[in-house]
């Protein structure tokens, strides 16, 4: 019995400082949480399905998943609040391309600096501060 006192004093240790650490730590909810801190990444759901620009008779659409990424985790509240004004800017600006910017990667890398930037004039109006760290296009497809 004396040789299995200090084990099990050692287990319930062991099993104890996680608890105790977040109990310390506030707990993980409520307001005395800690705001999530680094990188972070919002996906727009769903993904953008929109025509664009083309000559003669037939229509062209685009596919594109769209994701932003942030320096503070905290931030992602933000874009979740203002999802529909940045999911209405993109729209637009992915529907007013040409059949030749969707097909090349420079017209791809051009489209997605047009609604980085866009995004990033929306909500420095809407918060009065830079939020966004970039703008990635995680799915690109056409016909």
């Amino acid at each position: 019995m004396r040789k299995t006192l200090p084990i099990l004093l050692l287990m319930l240790a062991t099993c104890l400082a996680p608890l105790t650490a977040l109990a310390q730590a506030g707990g993980g909810e409520g307001e005395g949480a800690a705001q999530p801190a680094g990188i972070g990444y919002y996906t727009l759901d769903p993904e953008f399905i929109t025509n664009f620009i083309t000559t003669g008779p037939t229509l062209g659409y685009v596919r594109v998943k769209v994701d932003i990424m942030v320096d503070n985790a905290a931030d992602i509240e933000l874009l979740k609040k203002h999802d529909p004004l940045l999911r209405d800017a993109i729209n637009t600006l992915l529907g007013a391309q040409s059949l030749d910017d969707v097909k090349s990667q420079e017209g791809r890398e051009k489209t997605r600096l047009a609604c980085k930037a866009k995004v990033e004039e929306l909500l420095t109006k809407e918060e009065g501060r830079k939020v966004i760290r970039d703008l990635l296009f995680t799915n690109f497809l056409y016909q």
